[in-house]
């Protein structure tokens, strides 16, 4: 008979077949016990005589008492045990009537004790998950809600009835740590009344109250810009701040006198901003491309630099001129729009006529000029924005979408070819050596690697260092030259100043041209007047 002796020795009661001298313990050590001891019990008389009592109980449908039967069968087969069992020498088992044994206690049981030995575990204990959202954001910690009211009374203790707009831009600086030329709008954000005056306890409620100290430097001015229920920043909530910071930055004092470059100044540096920062393209910008963003550490550097044009990120006044003064060279008849023929002009016929058509398709941004077939200045700010910087990841997008003329997410070596056969073209007309397109496209590949071999992806070009070039093969005839020869020039620049961007550059280059024409200019304008002038000095 096959027999498990571990299971057997797990469920023989050795109290049940009264075997004093043996311990459970025993048997599990020596399982061939359980084997012999359950063959000599399956041998005993007493054993078959049972067996057909149950099975007789079983028909007649009599309720078995297997206890009983049991115990009768224990105490008539006790003494017919082996000896080795008697002799053990183990301690003897208490006796089984005894109140105080183990045996008693375990028999008289109640029935909860035989219930799943799961429910016995005990219950870890609650733990409490402190609070992590909170709607109208987190509240400032104690000490630091207190060293902001002690600074704030410190302020007012002065200005008992409250403070002015002009008073109040200390406490934009100081106390709540924000650009100066944010004052305007924070005032206006607390007064909401429009009384001209905010009180001690009106901006506690609104900054430490309204959990505004609490809150990163890049949501607070988030928060004050924009509009009540709006959830981003368009293009008219930085309009005051501009002209906060052309009222009050030295920098910019030379333009009091001139309040429509003032107002064109401002919208380009709103357009910049919005080039680079509102990468969804929508005109909203959301928190978090705020917080993706270098705007507010430029907005930082332009509150504490007094030279505007060091902070060549958004606010230089010189990129500003750069943007300007091209786009006017462009508007022949100054209306403040162009068109395809102005645009072919730029870069001195850099751009071919199947981009600028691409362009004017509003394929890559769609125009905000009304007038059909013109471009804006908005319009021609992005456009040069992403000409001159193709390294740019915006710029990788604007022109990415013009080459993508299927529209299905990838570059294809038609979709190149395409544009590649017009500057071929022009190669002939000025008598340059043609590069052959099948030597083009190696060279591509070559500098972009893509992961598919046989077309590229926005993905493609954004991880490469030299996407800006492809762009340039294509459709820009003087920078694919320039390319080509490798300008030792420009690659001296590169190396001087390694953390300016080809915008950076390329502004650079263009507002010396522009002032160094503009100089030219006013003397030969005033000509007239020296030549009229005495030789010798009148000293």
């Amino acid at each position: 008979m096959d027999i498990d002796g571990v299971n057997d020795a797990q469920i023989l009661d050795h109290e049940l077949l009264q075997l004093p001298g043996l311990s459970p313990v025993s048997l599990k050590a020596n399982p061939h016990i359980a084997d012999e001891l359950f063959s000599q019990w399956l041998s005993l008389p007493e054993t078959g005589r049972l067996v057909k009592s149950l099975i007789d109980d079983a028909k007649s449908s009599t309720p078995v008492s297997v206890s009983k039967n049991c115990t009768s069968l224990n105490v008539a087969c006790g003494s017919a045990l082996p000896s080795v069992f008697m002799n053990s020498g183990t301690p003897p088992l208490s006796p089984r009537g005894s109140p105080g044994s183990p045996r008693f206690s375990r028999q008289k049981a109640s029935p909860s004790s035989l219930q799943s030995p799961l429910k016995s575990v005990r219950e870890p204990k609650r733990q409490l998950i402190p609070q992590f959202y909170f709607q109208h954001g987190r509240p400032p910690a104690k000490e630091l809600r207190e060293q902001c009211i002690s600074m704030v009374d410190q302020f007012f203790s002065n200005y008992i009835d409250g403070l002015h707009m002009d008073e109040f831009k200390s406490i934009t600086k100081e106390v709540c740590k924000l650009p100066s030329f944010l004052s305007p709008v924070l005032f206006r954000k607390i007064d909401t009344s429009c009384t001209g005056i905010i009180t001690r306890d009106a901006f506690i409620k609104y900054w430490v109250d309204g959990h505004m100290l609490a809150m990163d430097l890049a949501s607070q001015i988030h928060n004050i810009l924009r509009q009540p229920g709006c959830k981003y920043l368009r293009q008219a909530d930085f309009k005051p701040v501009l002209d906060e910071l052309l009222t009050t930055h030295p920098g910019l004092e030379f333009l009091r006198n001139t309040p429509e470059f003032q107002e064109r100044y401002a919208e380009t540096v709103i357009y910049r901003i919005f080039y680079y920062i509102n990468r969804s393209g929508t005109g909203c910008i959301t928190l978090r491309e705020l917080k993706r963003g270098n705007l507010i550490a430029a907005m930082q550097q332009v509150d504490e630099e007094d030279d505007i044009n060091k902070v060549i990120r958004y606010f230089s006044y010189e990129h500003f001129y750069v943007i300007y003064c091209r786009f006017w060279e462009l508007d022949g008849d100054h209306d403040f729009l162009i068109d395809k023929e102005n645009l072919i002009k730029y870069g001195n016929h850099a751009l071919t006529y199947r981009i600028v058509d691409r362009i004017f398709s509003q394929v890559p941004r769609k125009f905000t000029s009304k007038v059909e077939g013109k471009m804006s200045y908005e319009d021609f700010a992005y456009f040069i924005l992403a000409e001159e910087d193709k390294s740019s990841e915006p710029s990788l997008e604007y022109w990415f979408k013009c080459i993508d003329l299927v529209g299905d997410g990838v570059i294809t070596p038609n979709e190149m070819q395409f544009f590649y056969e017009e500057q071929l073209h022009r190669m002939e007309c000025i008598t340059q050596e043609p590069v052959l397109f099948e030597d083009i496209l190696c060279q591509i590949f070559d500098m972009i690697k893509p992961e598919k071999e046989n077309c590229i992806t926005l993905q493609d070009l954004k991880a490469s260092k030299l996407s800006g070039n492809i762009f340039n093969i294509l459709f820009n005839l003087n920078k694919f030259m320039a390319f080509e020869t490798r300008d030792p020039f420009l690659i001296r620049q590169e190396r001087e100043n390694p953390t300016l961007t080809e915008w950076d550059r390329f502004a650079q280059r263009e507002y010396v041209r522009l002032s160094m024409e503009e100089d030219v200019e006013e003397v030969s304008n005033g000509s007239a007047d020296v030549w009229d002038e005495p030789l010798e000095s009148p000293f």
